[in-house]
């Protein structure tokens, strides 16, 4: 993604509050916590750093599926998830992203599981960093990633949304809370 000149953006009601959707051309790029005016400025300069400085332009049309689809899932109608995206990040980051699409709704996996599934056992805290820095949670589901003990640790959103997600999803019943 770099200089893309438009991005698109939306926000929409959830169980979680307020959710707001960016996409480029190309595809939704970021889902962040919040309404709109909440993170505008740590959403563009964010987005600054990843070349999209370009016009911003509110636009419930280019997001409609994104937000059908976000809203198909909290109703427990939808499993997976199918819009375009467009993912800015290292090799890595997008190795680590794209093993998070693997793990099934209602399913867990540990730090150490993603980094054995991409070929790099070794890489347990890399692969944390990287799933701190997906910009597309939920769609991307970072939430499913658990401590190797069974621990419910860290996420952007907030641990009580990560619970949340996992209580929607039916897994949370495997989870303690550190």
């Amino acid at each position: 993604m770099n200089n893309r000149s438009t991005c698109f953006v939306d926000e929409m009601n959830s169980p979680l509050g307020s959710l707001t959707i960016v996409a480029s051309e190309e595809g939704v790029c970021h889902l962040h916590f919040g309404s709109i005016e909440s993170v505008h400025s740590t959403l563009r300069a964010r987005l600054l750093k990843l070349g999209m400085s370009g016009e911003w332009k509110q636009c419930s049309e280019t997001l409609s599926e994104a937000k059908k689809q976000l809203e198909e899932y909290f109703l427990g109608h939808r499993l997976t998830f199918d819009v375009p995206i467009d993912l800015t990040g290292t090799l890595f980051q997008k190795r680590v992203w794209n093993a998070l699409t693997d793990i099934q709704y209602g399913e867990t996996r540990s730090y150490k599981q993603i980094a054995e599934m991409i070929g790099a056992p070794k890489a347990v805290r890399a692969v944390g960093g990287a799933n701190n820095r997906n910009p597309i949670p939920i769609i991307i589901p970072c939430h499913r990633v658990i401590g190797s003990n069974g621990s419910m640790v860290g996420y952007g959103g907030g641990l009580d949304k990560k619970e949340k997600l996992l209580l929607h999803e039916g897994s949370i019943e495997r989870l303690v809370v550190n």
